[in-house]
């Protein structure tokens, strides 16, 4: 009865709220309701005025001896010389400033540190009881007490995009998250960001269909037919929902799966593909042509850099590393100045770690793969370079308007360097979230420390 009322209301298409001029708001579509919500609340915002440091505003600006006023949470003021409002002022002279860096591959929460024995036999990253977990949120998994949480924050990481594994083909929603001490993930879950989804081609989804005692495809045709299979069935699901909306047509029964991959041809959830190989990005490519939705990051990519035009026609970005080689029989012709030679291209090019080690330390991936690509004659400058860290990977996460950027009405994402943030040397001095210093690393943790820090002596520093 109760599910029965419940498919009747998505049908009328009413769940009507009569507005003051007596106007009529639809229900939202099903495949963009949250049935877990945030309860992230900004920390207590902090006005200051950062002086006299090297600006990076991650737009591919630079300042020198530059200052950022923060206000409300908010940057005010980006500039050189800029008057103290009589806010707190820090002396930032021999630093460098930078938006927060973002990370858009993580599995913080479910590879969690330290890695068991049992995480490694049934790890909480992936869903396996089907190709197609399309219905998955991988939220629902996150160990929020994770210390790879702590240590990103104390490498100036302010944003996190945890994505479930890539075994499955469809394998589930994203999660957007700040790195903040929470009881739960939705105390860190972020809001005002494109919904998330992982797929996955190659070798993992056809590997792990071939397993004895798994169903699935088993070689990368079956891999790309069962994705085209399954965006068809779903582009009907679509078409059912939509019609029973405008009246004309009765509602189909709810199907969770169907439903994400509906959000997907709506353009209302954002895809990142894991693939390797430039073929498996072009036959995928393909498929989203075919249907008419677009990929939002090839993530691992290492084969992009043999195919750019297709990416930046498609204005799909890549997520890459700077140097992962050889692990994996597709991975055996990356090549290290990849983000470079894409950048150059003109595709939207971004770092991203797939580990909680390298999520510590995305600037010096970015720097290596510079340093790669000035060996062959590509000159990267780092206020381009900062772009693969910051307004990027904020771009796919549909947040460029909020943060990877200090210009006024951004939130204060931020991060004061003691040096060059390209720098292996260089440490986060000041971590701000909207605002709030979240880790000075002059001044001991303000909170206890996490149970698996004890006896680690600067752990973070």
């Amino acid at each position: 009865m109760a599910k029965a009322m419940l498919f009747g209301s998505i049908a009328a298409g009413a769940l009507a709220l009569a507005g003051p001029a007596g106007a009529q708001r639809a229900a939202p579509l099903p495949w963009k309701e949250d049935p877990f919500p945030s309860r992230y609340h900004a920390p207590p915002a902090q006005d200051m005025l950062l002086k006299g440091a090297t600006i990076l505003d991650g737009a591919g600006g630079r300042i020198d001896d530059g200052d950022v006023l923060i206000r409300g949470g908010k940057i005010a003021m980006v500039g050189k010389g800029l008057a103290n409002p009589g806010v707190r002022e820090v002396d930032a002279r021999g630093g460098w400033v930078t938006p927060g860096v973002i990370d858009v591959h993580s599995h913080d929460g479910t590879f969690v540190l330290p890695l068991t024995a049992i995480d490694r036999e049934a790890s909480d990253v992936s869903e396996t009881s089907a190709p197609n977990v399309a219905d998955t949120w991988i939220e629902t998994a996150v160990n929020a007490q994770d210390m790879g949480f702590d240590r990103a924050l104390s490498a100036g990481v302010t944003t996190i995009q945890i994505l479930p594994g890539s075994t499955p083909i469809f394998a589930g929603r994203s999660v957007v998250v700040k790195p903040v001490r929470a009881p739960t993930v939705w105390g860190m879950k972020a809001t005002g960001n494109v919904q998330g989804f992982k797929m996955a081609c190659g070798e993992n989804p056809k590997s792990w269909g071939a397993d004895d005692d798994n169903e699935g495809p088993t070689s990368r045709q079956g891999v790309i037919s069962y994705m085209r299979q399954a965006f068809l069935d779903a582009q009907r699901y679509k078409r059912a929902v939509e019609q029973a909306r405008a009246g004309t047509g009765a509602m189909p029964p709810r199907d969770l799966k169907l439903e994400a991959l509906a959000g997907i041809l709506a353009g209302d959830i954002r895809v990142n593909l894991h693939c390797y190989r430039a073929g498996d990005i072009a036959a995928v490519l393909s498929i989203a042509k075919e249907f008419g939705f677009r990929i939002g990051a090839v993530h691992h990519a290492t084969e992009a850099y043999k195919i750019p035009g297709l990416l930046r026609d498609a204005g799909t970005c890549a997520a890459v590393w700077a140097d992962w080689w050889g692990f994996k029989m597709e991975a055996q012709d990356a090549v290290r100045a990849e983000a470079p030679m894409l950048e150059r291209a003109g595709v939207c090019v971004m770092m991203h770690s797939d580990s909680a080690a390298d999520g510590q330390r995305l600037n010096i991936a970015a720097a290596k793969a510079a340093a790669a690509g000035q060996r062959i004659g590509i000159d990267i400058p780092p206020e381009r370079m900062i772009k693969w860290t910051t307004s990027n990977p904020a771009r796919l996460l549909g947040m460029e308007k909020r943060i990877g950027t200090l210009a006024p009405g951004y939130q204060a994402d931020v991060v004061l360097w003691s040096g060059n943030p390209f720098s292996i040397y260089s440490k986060a001095d000041l971590v701000l979230i909207d605002g709030a210093v979240v880790r000075d690393r002059s001044r001991p943790p303000g909170e206890p420390v996490s149970d698996f820090e004890i006896g680690r002596a600067g752990a973070g520093q």
